[in-house]
């Protein structure tokens, strides 16, 4: 049986709210997997995939990178809410830094054995949380901006998983090149997967805007998904 929990935690001064997701019938300690949000914020689909991944027998926590009860509903809002943190990357780092202690501070966790996944936006946020050099064992970015920030990158411990849409036309194929040689020159343990006549937001079914890049794909959501399980039984 599935058991959820709201947590208030603190960035310095700003409060956040985070979602975890575990079965409480199982009394030993599990390894956590952290999930940050598109720029929306901390919604429902954030929600669902910590209870998912509690299903798994892990337990599922969705951060929060904007502040409690912070979302974004038009574009215009959504884009208001990531800007100061993509024009500061060492603040996102802090800021999903808080969450992984968090989650490391949690009953319920093993410490020793923690991952993250990122949709859209959070795939750069847990992207930067290994770069950043924190102490955990693996990330996953699904449609992830992949763009390096201008602080070096520090030596990468987590083992890295970016999963792509080829078409998606916010990360073009000279990004993910880039990112490609910036992961090879860190000596990370990393991994794309590239998904053929694919866009942005694939694994999002509410995502139907073609004009802007935005188009659920069921075939890549659900071979993206199974690529993050068979990454995670690997490597928690």
């Amino acid at each position: 049986m599935l058991k959820t929990q709201k947590i208030d935690y603190y960035d310095g001064e700003i409060l956040l709210e985070g979602y975890y997701a575990y079965d409480e019938k199982a009394p030993e300690k599990k390894p956590a997997i952290l999930i940050s949000h598109d720029w929306s914020g901390k919604n429902e689909f954030a929600c669902q995939k910590a209870n998912r991944l509690a299903e798994l027998g892990y337990v599922g926590f969705a951060l929060d990178m904007f502040g409690k009860g912070k979302m974004g509903k038009t574009k215009e809002e959504k884009m208001a809410l990531i800007q100061p943190l993509l024009a500061d990357r060492p603040q996102l780092s802090k800021r999903i830094l808080a969450a992984l202690t968090a989650v490391k501070q949690l009953d319920v966790v093993d410490s020793a054995r923690i991952g993250a996944i990122g949709f859209c936006f959070g795939g750069l946020c847990v992207l930067d949380l290994a770069r950043s050099g924190a102490n955990m064992n693996s990330v996953v970015s699904f449609h992830g901006l992949l763009n390096a920030p201008e602080t070096p990158t520090r030596t990468i411990k987590a083992k890295i998983l970016a999963l792509h849409g080829y078409n998606d036309p916010m990360v073009t194929p000279d990004q993910v090149v880039a990112f490609a040689d910036e992961m090879t020159a860190a000596h990370a343990n990393w991994e794309l997967n590239i998904y053929g006549n694919t866009m942005h937001a694939f694994t999002n079914p509410e995502a139907h805007d073609s004009a802007f890049g935005t188009v659920y794909d069921k075939q890549a959501d659900n071979r993206s998904w199974l690529a993050m399980c068979n990454f995670f039984k690997e490597t928690l």
